[in-house]
């Protein structure tokens, strides 16, 4: 038997099947929210004049004329400052809207199918990665002689030898990591676990910045500042997505780099990396955490080259 219920409601309902049945991360989740409720305010707007009450609309009240003027009103929105939204972010909003009338009609709530709505086109992004001598000018930047220069040494070091996510460096216990396998568990996007292995490089730079350090605070990469107080809470002195960003930010202004690379641009740089060494796409795959094969088959430009090379080696004509 088909149900109905306020959107308004149904969206709360969504969110919480997201963080307990899905485990997406509260990032992601607040995301969805934000998407979600521009869709909301969108169909009901609050204005005196009238418009729907947003506890009324229910999920049959959702159909493609409605998308279709949600979806120009994407394309036309400018806030306070001109700022538009790109077509990918377009395309976040239509993405989660189409996930949450999927998970409605899964709970027998009629409303439109999400097939119904195509996801908008967007512009292939370039990616962007270094090559290695753009590489050793932005790992040999960090000044070595004190404790903060030997941590951004060792971050990093460890950004380009795991392809970690810089949510994923962030949460690293140094009781985790161990120096002398070289390796330790990580559980990153959707729950997923995997292992990650260090360079020998990156874990001589984890040792000698831990080497250096008189706290006993169990996160790998901590905030130097100062005097340190013990007694402090030790997620207090955990450093955060923001300050690694800042921290790359500011090597790459000091290396010159002809490319602006942030964290995750030095993840695009060890999946490429590894490609271009020769090392198969499934590999890849599994060192990156992606779920899908079809996520890692971004990075395989740099294959081009070698892809020529078979063809002219290989190919009867060539010879």
């Amino acid at each position: 038997m088909l149900k109905s219920a306020p959107l308004l409601e149904l969206v709360e309902q969504f969110l919480e099947y997201l963080e307990v049945e899905k485990n997406c991360s509260p990032l992601t989740i607040r995301n969805y929210r934000h998407y979600l409720t521009r869709f909301l305010n969108h169909l009901s707007p609050a204005s005196p004049a009238g418009g729907p009450n947003p506890l009324t609309l229910t999920p049959g009240d959702v159909d493609l004329e409605t998308v279709r003027k949600y979806r120009l009103f994407l394309a036309r929105f400018s806030d306070d400052k001109g700022k538009t939204l790109s077509r990918q972010t377009q395309s976040y909003h239509v993405i989660a809207l189409r996930a949450f009338l999927r998970w409605l009609i899964k709970n027998d709530y009629e409303t439109l199918s999400p097939e119904k709505i195509d996801l908008p086109k967007t512009e292939s992004r370039s990616l962007k990665f270094l090559d290695a001598s753009q590489l050793e000018r932005l790992l040999n930047q960090p000044e070595i002689s004190n404790i903060r220069g030997k941590r951004d040494k060792a971050i990093l070091e460890t950004l380009f030898s795991t392809g970690l996510r810089v949510s994923e460096l962030v949460k690293l216990d140094r009781s985790k990591v161990d120096l002398n396998r070289r390796e330790f568990g990580v559980i990153g996007k959707g729950g997923r676990a995997r292992v990650v292995f260090l360079s020998e490089k990156a874990a001589e730079w984890i040792k000698r910045y831990l080497d250096e350090r008189d706290d006993n605070f169990e996160p790998l990469f901590i905030r130097h500042g100062g005097k340190i107080d013990p007694t402090t809470p030790a997620e207090k002195m955990r450093l955060t997505t923001r300050s690694v960003q800042r921290i790359v930010e500011k090597y790459v202004r000091k290396a010159k780099l002809p490319v602006k690379i942030t964290p995750h641009g030095l993840r695009h740089s060890f999946a490429t990396d590894l490609l271009m060494a020769g090392a198969d796409i499934r590999s890849v795959q599994e060192m990156l955490g992606h779920k899908n094969i079809s996520t890692t088959q971004i990075y395989t430009h740099v294959t081009n080259k070698q892809l020529r090379e078979i063809h002219e080696t290989f190919h009867g004509r060539g010879k």
